[in-house]
């Protein structure tokens, strides 16, 4: 039995997300599952800091007026970050595959954890000033909560979470 690494992303993988990835491991053969929450309910205040933090205007006021996905485009985005994400894999020589997660992805990472094949799991997200600063976000949940190794990444950089 192979083992897997789940990722579990907020957005689709770069190239180089993938890469930091697969550097991490050394040219082993394992399987990778990419997760993507169908994120309808992030918290309003903690995700208007961030988009704010990151110069994000538009969608700060977008978001602070009502602009809250419906559970079907929610799902249709994250579809689409998961087969960009595996076809990246697929470039990049492996075999991936992906799962669409609830806004909260922990009760996911959870069952896949149970299933006794997870070697460990890779978060990959853009910064969270609130949620990085008091550990809510997915990274330490899930370290708090599984007991397999928990690495967080910064979106696009090598920088760890």
């Amino acid at each position: 039995m192979t083992d897997t690494i789940l990722v579990l992303t907020e957005d689709t993988l770069a190239g180089s997300d993938v890469q930091h990835i697969l550097d991490l491991h050394g040219g082993e053969d394992l399987a990778y599952r990419v997760l993507v929450p169908a994120d309808t309910d992030r918290p309003l205040v903690p995700w208007i800091v961030d988009a704010l933090s990151m110069g994000e205007l538009r969608e700060a006021w977008e978001r602070a007026t009502g602009g809250e996905p419906s559970r079907t485009q929610a799902r249709a985005t994250a579809q689409e970050q998961i087969d960009r994400s595996v076809a990246a894999f697929t470039a990049a020589g492996r075999t991936a595959t992906g799962q669409i997660t609830d806004d909260d992805p922990l009760p996911a990472l959870r069952t896949a954890v149970a299933a006794g094949d997870v070697r460990e799991v890779v978060v990959v997200t853009y910064p969270h000033m609130v949620e990085d600063t008091f550990h809510t976000d997915w990274a330490s949940r899930a370290r708090d909560q599984l007991q397999v190794p928990v690495l967080h990444l910064y979106s696009g950089t090598s920088e760890l979470g």
